[in-house]
């Protein structure tokens, strides 16, 4: 068992509604499609584990905003936590097993 829990973030409306709204492709995420599943510190229940969502949000967010569209200028602005919780559905998950019999290895640090 790694030393991590993890946390999924699934797109709720307002993010829907900002994706829809940057082109008229008609192209949205899909919330119940896959997802990118982000490790964060292993936590003991589900106050600390918002506590450690709470500390590395902005990376979340920046990276889902990213993920549909790379143009910062029409990301939000004011991105606090409130409005984090507002634009996704928070999954955690505490128990995090690696049945691979070789190293983790973080593919950004290889270039």
């Amino acid at each position: 068992m790694l030393n991590r829990g993890l946390v999924i973030m699934r797109p709720k409306q307002p993010y829907l509604d900002w994706a829809a709204g940057l082109d008229d492709s008609g192209l949205v995420p899909d919330p119940t499609g896959e997802q990118t599943v982000y490790l964060i510190p292993s936590y003991e229940d589900d106050g600390e584990a918002w506590t450690v969502l709470e500390s590395v949000y902005p990376m979340i967010f920046e990276h889902e905003l990213a993920g549909w569209d790379t143009d910062e200028a029409t990301w939000p602005q004011g991105r606090d936590f409130a409005m984090f919780r507002d634009w996704f559905a928070v999954e955690f998950h505490s128990v995090v097993e690696d049945l691979c019999d070789f190293e983790i290895v973080d593919e950004h640090d290889e270039d």
